[in-house]
């Protein structure tokens, strides 16, 4: 069978699966999350040594630091995904609940009912854990998927392939509402793209130039993200302590996520005060600071920022610090710059917290709490697919709501309408 026809079959076999899977009592649904759960845990073992043969060839073939840390399996990254499947599990389910139902002077009921989408593909680098955060959310909401991970992750997305496949054996869900591509062939993703007849949605996590690559092929409609260029906005009102925490936080507590901060602004009227304790926190993890000119006449550490610093996305140890004048500049700022990601402001002042919320154009926006927190599992989604900085549909991280759609539902008693 070659790759076309390998593909098509995926497809056709996803379509049926969604059709059956959309009935899918909620007890049906929790008993499959259940089950993968315990056949992850009983697994630890080949899950770990399948993620070494990763890790080694990751390792060998000089994969980035960033791509290698989303990599790692280890009891830990287990026990994550394994909370995250039993926190899906323990959402309300979100299919087929009815709201906004309103009676018309006809006397017809109209309301609408929540529905999934019907097949997801999910196209990924690294991150194994995404392999079962996206089956748990996609069983959840009623969505067959299909999924496929990079070739650095293989052996260990074949695993975990494998806890879910006998998961679903033993249960009442159909086994093809999860399906994982098992060849490695670039191929495979060009004609994922085009099985429009078959899949509903794509979505993409990686890198740039996978997403730009999807964007460009795809026929089916995608729900992304391109870069996390993330912002904290130290405002005059800021408390010093928890302005620095935050900071630090929001750019140390992980490197390699979309959520980590690339740029902190600071007030011109608290920067001699803020600048000189952030700097030596972050000297001390070992991040290179790249400040505006008046940064580096407070910080001599500092390298010069260029135009392009304040656009990055570093992901890894290197963070732009810029001065401005006030709030109007640094909302200006984030709008110009930003990815529409995740942005925050620290600040003890209520109106300039709430002018941040209103005016800046991101997926999440926060006062006073670190960026990192803009997760599916931070916002109690259990899980995500991914994020999305569209502005149609699903915005922000991408749980059990953002993968299901609405339809209109009418109930009558034998009216019928005359024009």
């Amino acid at each position: 069978m070659n790759i076309d026809e390998y593909m098509h079959k995926l497809g056709e076999d996803a379509r049926a699966a969604s059709r059956r899977l959309c009935g899918a009592s909620t007890q049906d649904k929790s008993d499959a999350l259940q089950r993968i759960a315990q056949e992850i845990d009983a697994d630890r073992a080949e899950l770990k040594a399948r993620n070494t043969i990763d890790m080694e060839g990751a390792a060998s073939h000089g994969l980035d630091q960033p791509l290698i840390d989303r990599l790692l399996l280890d009891d830990a990254a287990i026990d994550r995904m394994i909370e995250g499947v039993l926190q899906v599990d323990a959402l309300a389910d979100p299919v087929g609940e009815i709201t906004d139902l309103k009676y018309r002077p006809s006397g017809i009921q109209v309301g609408k009912m929540r529905v999934p989408l019907g097949v997801i593909g999910i196209i990924y680098e690294s991150r194994p854990n995404v392999t079962v955060d996206a089956a748990a959310l996609c069983l959840k909401s009623g969505n067959a998927c299909i999924l496929r991970g990079g070739s650095e992750a293989i052996e260990s997305n074949r695993a975990i392939g494998r806890c879910i496949e006998r998961a679903l054996g033993a249960s009442r869900i159909p086994a093809a509402a999860v399906q994982l591509v098992q060849t490695t062939d670039r191929q495979a993703v060009g004609v994922l793209l085009k099985l429009d007849q078959f899949v509903d949605i794509i979505v993409p996590r990686g890198g740039r130039g996978l997403i730009e690559r999807i964007i460009d092929e795809s026929r089916i409609p995608v729900i992304k993200h391109l870069d996390g260029v993330c912002h904290v906005y130290l405002d005059r009102a800021a408390d010093p302590k928890m302005a620095v925490d935050i900071a630090v936080n929001s750019k140390t507590e992980k490197y390699a996520v979309c959520n980590a901060v690339e740029t902190v602004l600071v007030h011109q009227a608290v920067a001699e005060a803020l600048l000189p304790p952030l700097d030596a926190r972050l000297g001390e993890a070992g991040v290179e600071v790249r400040g505006c000119e008046v940064t580096r006449s407070i910080l001599n550490r500092a390298k010069a920022a260029t135009e392009d610093d304040w656009a990055a996305e570093y992901l890894g140890p290197v963070l732009a610090v810029r001065v401005v004048e006030d709030l109007d500049v640094a909302i200006e700022h984030i709008n110009r710059y930003g990815s529409q990601h995740t942005d925050t402001i620290v600040t003890n002042d209520l109106a300039a917290s709430r002018r941040f919320l209103a005016e800046v154009d991101s997926a999440s926006v926060m006062v006073n709490a670190s960026t990192q927190f803009a997760d599916g599992f931070e916002y109690g989604l259990g899980a995500e697919v991914g994020i999305s900085t569209d502005k149609i549909h699903a915005r922000g991280p991408v749980g059990l709501e953002g993968l299901t759609s609405q339809k209109y539902v009418v109930f009558g008693n034998g009216e019928i309408r005359h024009r």
